[in-house]
């Protein structure tokens, strides 16, 4: 089994009202209780605003520190789900079930199993 990380994308800005989050959330808890019931949910997380970021680049051998996001954009990295998955069509299937759960883009990229070739 290859895991594999499903990247959601949402836009940048405040989040939709709880009229419109609450039955999106319904669906995701659904969604991860059928993930869990299949052995295929691994771990999953949703992040705090892109602005509460810290960015740590090397420079001449020492970190610098910056305050906010890596990149500005449209759209943020607003959470992620780790699947394990016999193949990439597996994965792909819990990814689009992921993305009309959360009525958002989905990222689906396999992750190295710790072999650095």
């Amino acid at each position: 089994m290859t895991h594999y990380m499903l990247s959601i994308y949402q836009p940048a800005g405040p989040p939709p009202s709880d009229e419109v989050l609450e039955p999106i959330m319904r669906d995701l808890e659904a969604l991860n209780a059928e993930m869990r019931e299949a052995g295929a949910w691994v771990f999953a997380g949703g992040l705090h605003d892109p602005s509460t970021a810290t960015v740590i680049r090397t420079k001449d051998g020492e970190p610098l520190l910056t305050d906010g996001p890596f990149t500005e954009g449209k759209e943020v990295l607003g959470g992620f789900t780790i699947v394990s998955a016999p193949d990439l069509d597996a994965a792909l299937e819990w990814g689009r079930r992921l993305s009309r759960a959360t009525t958002l883009p989905v990222e689906v990229r396999p992750m190295h199993d710790g072999d650095p070739r």
